[in-house]
């Protein structure tokens, strides 16, 4: 399997989860609540991003610093991440839960860019075996955050 297919397949899943808190977010009756599908969505994201720019940001590091999308991906990562310490420090539920859905939707976003622009730049720049041995490498390091 090629990393930008285990990417994608990966961003599936989160599109569902995107989903989810965007229908279940209004209904939330307490900061607690907020707080913990914050810090959920949070903690995947976190571990989907460390795998994403090892093994292919990383790599197209070049080619997206000519495109000057280096910068934007990592300001957008970070604007993300604000969003949803946010939503997990705010005091105001009505707050809270607005910013949980605005990392929501910020998060779908930037993912589109990924879609959009850096999946098809690593398809084009790197060989297939590179993205197949890149792939194998996704594998081992799902094991090691699933154990």
């Amino acid at each position: 399997m090629k990393i930008t297919e285990a990417l994608l397949a990966e961003h599936v899943v989160f599109h569902n989860l995107f989903d989810y808190v965007e229908r279940a977010t209004p209904k939330l009756k307490s900061l607690g609540e907020v707080r913990a599908l914050a810090g959920l969505l949070d903690a995947m994201l976190e571990a989907h991003g460390q795998i994403e720019d090892r093994l292919i940001m990383e790599p197209l590091e070049h080619c997206l610093d000519q495109l000057g999308q280096n910068e934007v991906v990592h300001a957008e990562h970070d604007h993300i991440e604000a969003i949803l310490r946010q939503a997990r420090g705010c005091r105001d539920l009505k707050q809270a839960k607005k910013f949980l859905v605005t990392a929501a939707v910020a998060t779908r976003q930037h993912f589109d860019r990924e879609e959009r622009v850096i999946f098809p730049l690593a398809e084009k720049w790197l060989k297939r075996t590179t993205l197949d041995t890149l792939g194998t490498e996704w594998v081992a390091k799902r094991k090691q955050v699933i154990v």
